[in-house]
């Protein structure tokens, strides 16, 4: 099939669009930059020119395709009601430019469920609705879709998806280890954070567009939670600085947004979307990335 791809150049983008291509799948890609376009080209895709501001631009191309996948976002930490409500408007616009005709359509979604007291299923709905609230309730918007004639599939991606070239959540934490002469965890670092390799949540994706139902939830998730405390550790291994514990609001003072996050104990699973995909990680683990020196990059890099 045709798929449009957002957020195409990103790093989990490229490993989709690979994966879409080494499939068989045609493929065009979202591109803001030169550098972005060229990138897209490079794994055998065309290139789309604009950004997510451009909603008759991504109208016109989601139209155009027989499937979407939606993993632009603008991650703006310091400003994150800037990124909700692009995330909100580019969703929307998707939808309804698929609307009425059955083609999927495949979203990256948060899976920080907090306070649940246990692992976070596929069954657990986001409780964030409407505009104010995080990623701008995208994914309830979205869903709402299924009953509009659209294959919306919310692809829930784990706080950490990991590999070489990742500046996420990981790269942010290391980074602010080596500044601090320190890699911190709160309290005893014993709260988990899901992790999945960028492999395994490309195939994950291509999955969900060829094969889940309307409404489906999948949870892009290989280690159900590594503890933040063995991950600290584990950067402090590396990077040839010591691990502490240090109080919550300190860190999250620190390290602005990813901070307070890092001190929420939010495992997950993914046995539902293994059932019904048949998927399978393969890749490394986050510790077996951290080890090979993914995240050794020094501060300008």
């Amino acid at each position: 099939m045709h798929v449009y791809v957002t957020g195409a150049s990103g790093f989990i983008g490229r490993a989709v669009v690979a994966e879409l291509v080494a499939a068989g799948h045609e493929v065009t890609g979202l591109a803001r930059s030169a550098a972005s376009a060229t990138a897209i080209t490079d794994l055998g895709a065309a290139v789309h020119r604009g950004d997510l501001d451009d909603l008759d631009g991504i109208r016109r191309a989601a139209t155009a395709a027989d499937g979407v996948v939606h993993l632009a976002n603008k991650h703006d930490w310091t400003h994150p009601e800037v990124s909700n409500r692009a995330e909100r408007a580019a969703v929307r616009t998707i939808s309804d430019a698929l609307a009425g005709s059955d083609r999927p359509f495949v979203f990256a979604s948060g899976l920080i469920l907090p306070g649940l007291g246990r692992p976070a299923t596929e069954q657990d709905r986001s409780p964030a609705v409407g505009p104010g609230s995080p990623r701008g309730g995208a994914e309830n918007l979205a869903l709402a879709y299924a009953d509009r004639g659209v294959r919306v599939v919310s692809a829930r991606f784990a706080p950490t998806v990991h590999g070489e070239g990742d500046h996420g959540f990981i790269s942010i934490i290391a980074r602010a280890a080596r500044r601090r002469g320190a890699s911190v965890y709160p309290g005893e670092g014993r709260n988990r954070w899901p992790a999945v390799h960028r492999s395994d949540a490309a195939r994950l994706v291509r999955l969900g567009l060829e094969k889940a139902p309307a409404g489906t939830i999948l949870h892009a998730v290989d280690e159900e939670g590594v503890a933040v405390r063995e991950i600290a550790e584990a950067l402090a291994a590396r990077l040839g600085v010591s691990a502490k514990s240090a109080p919550a609001e300190q860190i999250a003072e620190e390290i602005p947004f990813v901070g307070r996050f890092l001190a929420a104990d939010s495992p997950a699973t993914s046995d539902i979307t293994r059932n019904l995909l048949g998927w399978q990680p393969t890749g490394p683990t986050l510790l077996e990335d951290i080890a090979a020196g993914h995240y050794d990059q020094p501060e300008d890099a």
